[in-house]
């Protein structure tokens, strides 16, 4: 059970992602200019299954390799101005790579409180951080895929490359006490949250 600090941890990013996803579904005017060949949402074959993954605010996704779903390349702007009010709207934020993982089944009951739910790497089971790619201290986050039931235990390693200098505090709707909350320098961002994300999916 999580402590008092750990709760409201929790509540800030569960806060985070409820408006993530709600961006999400609520469109702005403007659009960034995504790569060709970009996409927010994905599909991905697991043996007899065909699990989804995104959309995500802001964020597009390509094979490295046409129809090889294991590795992606992704981009991530400040659509909407959701990420920070540092840079312009549509601003370019982050490029990154993606690496599909399955995580081992250890009996860890997953969260179920929304559409995301987050798991901080104190609360992981080690087995599931073992599972990161290398290098171990770019790729701390992780985002499962889905399937008609909810959040499965496969997804994506994800490592962000930053490509300007900003504040990423969700646009101001998070501040430094939230895990979200960090300053970022071009490169890699280490200080990302250090979090496994749970998706049940698009409604």
């Amino acid at each position: 059970m999580l402590g008092g600090r750990k709760t409201a941890f929790f509540i800030a990013v569960f806060g985070a992602l409820c408006l993530f996803v709600q961006g999400c579904k609520n469109p702005g005017s403007g659009s960034p200019d995504v790569p060709r060949g970009y996409a927010s949402e994905i599909q991905v074959e697991a043996g007899d299954r065909l699990l989804g993954f995104g959309p995500f605010v802001g964020y597009y996704f390509k094979p490295e390799n046409p129809g090889d779903f294991t590795r992606l390349k992704f981009v991530c702007f400040n659509e909407r101005s959701f990420y920070t009010n540092d840079l312009p709207e549509n601003a370019k934020l982050f490029e990154g790579r993606a690496v599909l993982t399955h995580l081992p089944d250890t009996g860890f009951d997953l969260p179920e409180s929304g559409r995301i739910n987050p798991v901080f790497f104190p609360e992981a089971p080690p087995e599931w951080l073992a599972t990161r790619p290398e290098p171990k201290d770019g790729f701390v986050h992780f985002h499962s895929c889905y399937d008609a039931r909810g959040p499965v235990l496969t997804g994506y390693w994800i490592l962000h490359e930053a490509v300007a200098k900003f504040t990423y505090d969700m646009g101001g709707r998070v501040g430094p006490d939230s895990p979200l909350y960090h300053k970022v320098t071009p490169g890699t961002d280490r200080n990302f949250a250090r979090i496994l994300e749970f998706d049940y999916g698009p409604d």
